[in-house]
């Protein structure tokens, strides 16, 4: 029997990353009908929008390696980081922060340590103000949090969300635009200087920190390791729960009988969970093809790079009834927003309680008739990282 012959990957030489920036979902829409597996030039890469590719690649990390050679990530964060390593050296440094992240500290310790940070800015919001919940809540809120998981609470929010920006800009710099690079530099410079002197303090008294727990290992990794550990923390451990909680905002404030029944309910976690299916918070991201291998009947070459479109599959037909649609009521059908494989989000646990178990029912518990004025105003953003620029709300 002669091999069916494999087929040329399609070329769109036309979409840019300006506008994969500003509207993705309507090109991810089309490609899926038309070209789910198609070379993108401008981002120099082969995006993959089907659900079933995308789980394929991220789970089958000898064939699709997480070390992309053409990441902006090393340049950013002065790094290889644990992000695109594989197997043991991967697994290696991801344990040495597992027990920041086990139940038994999100039960024992960030859940009271969490809602504590959580009544402090819900209550400092003022009844009849009209606010912009990015900068006054979602932002400081994912920072202060962050900072005590990580084991570094001298970090004021505005420096953990000013180094965030500057990581996650670094790491999508695919444009390389060296301004951006000059950003991550003096972050990196400013981080390394902190880390040093938490080191020192976590050293003396031990706590459940991702720093503490790895600093005091028995074997501990590299001490660039655990600092660029901490800084991926800080890169999405700020961006994710900011942005889902402001897509949930905004999805549940543009739906007020899904918001009602969230109230009457408690329909928190399937607000959580549709929130980040709408809006992926973090939207792709890139594998290296290590042996010659065919997706969907195109060949892919050995060194290719792929990249996983996790927002195409959140949005993908083959799963979902009116993907673009924010439902909470649809039926339970799980998503990639948090990845798969051995790269699924580590923080995924803790952002599901942060957000559906403390900050949602509190806010609306304290502003049941909170509103959101002029809904157009909301622009969503973000190629890699996606979500609200800002969301002004009526507190009531």
């Amino acid at each position: 029997m002669t091999p069916t012959a494999l087929s040329a990957i399609p070329v769109e030489d036309q979409i840019t990353i300006a506008q994969l920036t500003e509207n993705p979902y309507a090109i991810y829409k089309r490609l899926r009908a038309e070209a789910p597996v198609v070379r993108i030039p401008s981002i120099q890469r082969i995006l993959l929008t089907k659900a079933a590719d995308t789980k394929h690649v991220k789970e089958n990390w000898e064939l699709f390696s997480s070390d992309d050679p053409r990441t902006p990530m090393a340049r950013a964060f002065q790094a290889q980081t644990l992000m695109r390593k594989d197997g043991e050296a991967h697994k290696r440094e991801r344990n040495a922060m597992a027990p920041a992240f086990a139940p038994r500290n999100i039960t024992g310790c960030w859940q009271e340590l969490y809602t504590k940070v959580a009544q402090d800015y819900v209550g400092g919001l003022q009844r009849g103000d009209t606010v912009d919940l990015f900068t006054a809540l979602a932002a400081p809120y994912a920072a202060r949090c962050l900072t005590h998981l990580l084991g570094i609470p001298e970090a004021s929010d505005p420096e953990m969300i000013r180094w965030s920006q500057a990581l996650i800009d670094g790491a999508g710099n695919f444009g390389n635009a060296p301004e951006l690079y000059e950003r991550s530099d003096r972050a990196n410079a400013e981080m390394n200087a902190l880390f040093d002197t938490c080191v020192s303090r976590v050293k003396t008294a031990p706590d459940q920190s991702a720093l503490s727990a790895m600093v005091n290992a028995e074997d501990p990794i590299e001490k660039s390791q655990i600092y660029s550990n901490v800084k991926i923390a800080i890169g999405g451990g700020i961006n994710e729960p900011r942005d889902a909680l402001l897509t949930i905002l905004y999805g549940l404030l543009t739906n007020p009988e899904q918001l009602e029944a969230c109230k009457a309910e408690g329909l928190w976690n399937a607000a959580f969970e549709e929130g980040v299916r709408w809006v992926a918070p973090i939207q792709a991201s890139s594998r290296l093809v290590m042996e010659d291998t065919e997706i969907r009947g195109h060949a892919i070459a050995k060194g290719e790079v792929v990249m996983t479109a996790q927002a195409s599959a959140c949005h993908d037909e083959d799963l979902y009834d009116s993907p673009e649609v924010f439902n909470i009521f649809r039926p339970k059908t799980s998503h990639q927003a948090f990845g798969n494989g051995p790269h699924f989000c580590q923080g995924t646990h803790i952002a599901r309680r942060m957000l559906a178990q403390i900050i949602l029912p509190m806010l609306f518990d304290r502003f049941p008739d909170m509103r959101l004025p002029d809904p157009e105003a909301v622009t969503f953003w973000g190629f890699g990282f996606r979500g609200p620029l800002s969301l002004p709300v009526t507190l009531n």
